[in-house]
């Protein structure tokens, strides 16, 4: 077949790709690949969207990729910003870490951005509706096979018959309990956290409903308050004491002790829910025509607001791939790189989450001092260096991701590696061309004279980027090759 160099027509009975599951990771890949016109099918067993959720936080690298799809002005008009964390100890406020101010260089998106999981949801499925395409409800993968050029998968419609589909490639995007990894036989090596944690919805009033993000640390408990929109509304994230997992808890089941401590009012409770937390990374993310992406691959700790943003990630990094090899643009042996490429940066996250949820957690003697005598003490002094908020943003918002290593990446200039996420310059705004989904070259400075009949996009150079440098730009944001 000879490459295409337009757009694949969108037919539903000819759909190129399977994705299982319409959580946010299933969603955003759905709109990659219907922005690039790829025929698809987006399945979810659910009757209908979720109505409520544990992930709250959209980072900053998610919405850089929500503007090259169009929809980051649907997503942060909704969203509350926070730009600093108030940390309390034993009722006490002991410091406030700022954020936005010295996060304006790195990302056009230098807050952090509340916005639960359900009402990000509809606004997706929205977006992809725009589109023309709208998410199988009741619709459920029982099994399938791979062929020599495809995959047959068994699926059960809302009528409750099995109908059978072809198609070149599944995502399994369903979740923790993923039937996709269960029937590509991919282990979940990890654990299960011992609290009991909830999620409440309130309306309150008191010190801590102050706009911003509050941590509270107690001697055998922390409480975590999250800003929503509305008068008063928070979101609680807390732990419940029981010695009985399987206990059908309520509100008045919490113990309200830090709560009282810290002097919260509580107006109305307008829902509940408590789960566990686990930790677990799949053994490998792709089998032969089936991928897994987001909580089918990797679930973590809440600590810093990661799992959702790394499940899109894992979107963004399949979808563009996807769509080259079905547009006959790049071998098959792209895929590989998609596992490469997420499957180091999942354990990494599950590493350090894991140590500082435990340290969080952890109920000895030791554990307790440091967290109600020396955090308060060091914690605020150490973030008063603008440098050390800096770091810490680009960790927490995934802006430091990279592929240094990856087989696609190649080049390095003036400390700028090729695999690493194109510095955003503000004063010209270089990300504004990446809403081509496509490979770009950027010229920063002169622009050399074998260049001239080539196309490219043009800055002076700033930041990171010095004089001279050629960047070649994969479709999503990433430099593929840099000299």
């Amino acid at each position: 077949m000879p490459v295409r160099d337009h757009p694949i027509p969108v037919d539903r009975n000819f759909p190129q790709v399977l994705i299982c599951g319409a959580g946010p990771t299933g969603l955003v890949l759905a709109l990659w690949l219907a922005k690039r016109q790829v025929p698809f099918r987006i399945i979810d067993k659910a009757p209908h969207a979720g109505t409520a959720s544990r992930a709250l936080v959209v980072q900053a690298r998610t919405l850089e990729f929500y503007r090259m799809l169009g929809i980051d002005k649907a997503i942060v008009d909704q969203t509350t910003k926070i730009d600093q964390l108030r940390l309390w100890v034993r009722q006490r406020h002991v410091g406030t870490v700022l954020f936005g101010q010295d996060a304006t260089g790195i990302s056009a998106f230098p807050n952090f951005y509340v916005f639960p999981q359900d009402e990000h949801e509809r606004v997706l499925e929205v977006e992809l509706e725009k589109l023309g395409i709208c998410v199988e409800r009741n619709t459920e993968l029982v099994s399938f096979n791979e062929e020599k050029e495809g995959i047959e998968a068994q699926l059960k419609t809302s009528a409750g018959g099995i109908t059978t589909i072809r198609v070149a490639y599944l995502a399994g995007c369903d979740g923790s309990r993923s039937k996709v990894r269960e029937i590509i036989g991919a282990a979940f090596p990890g654990g299960t956290y011992d609290p009991i944690y909830y999620v409440a919805d309130i309306v309150a009033s008191g010190p801590v409903i102050n706009g911003g993000l509050n941590l509270a640390l107690d001697d055998n408990d922390f409480l975590a308050v999250f800003p929503m929109h509305g008068e008063g509304r928070v979101r609680l994230v807390g732990t419940v004491d029981s010695e009985d997992p399987d206990r059908v808890f309520q509100w008045d089941d919490v113990s309200k002790d830090i709560i009282r401590r810290l002097q919260i009012g509580t107006k109305a409770v307008n829902w509940f829910s408590t789960y566990r937390v686990h930790h677990r990374v799949a053994s490998f993310f792709r089998k032969g025509r089936a991928f897994l992406c987001g909580d089918a691959a990797h679930v973590h700790s809440p600590v810093g607001g990661q799992g959702m943003n790394t499940g899109i990630g894992d979107a963004i990094n399949l979808a563009w791939k996807l769509d080259a090899v079905l547009r006959h643009q790049a071998p098959e042996a792209i895929l590989d790189t998609y596992e490469k490429e997420r499957i180091p940066f999942a354990k990494s996250l599950v590493n350090t989450t894991d140590r500082v949820f435990t340290f969080v957690n952890k109920r000895s003697v030791l554990a307790t001092a440091i967290r109600t005598l020396l955090v308060p003490l060091i914690l605020p002094r150490l973030f008063q260096r603008s440098a050390i908020r800096r770091a810490a943003f680009r960790l927490v918002s995934q802006t430091r991701i990279h592929y240094r290593r990856s087989t696609l990446s190649s080049g390095m200039l003036y400390g700028l590696h090729s695999g690493d996420r194109l510095p955003w310059l503000n004063d010209q705004d270089n990300y504004a061309p990446l809403t081509t989904l496509d490979w770009q070259l950027h010229c920063y400075g002169p622009i050399p004279a074998w260049c001239k009949d080539i196309r490219l996009y043009h800055f002076t150079p700033g930041g990171p980027i010095q004089s001279g440098a050629l960047c070649l730009i994969r479709p999503d944001g990433y430099i593929g090759w840099i000299g």
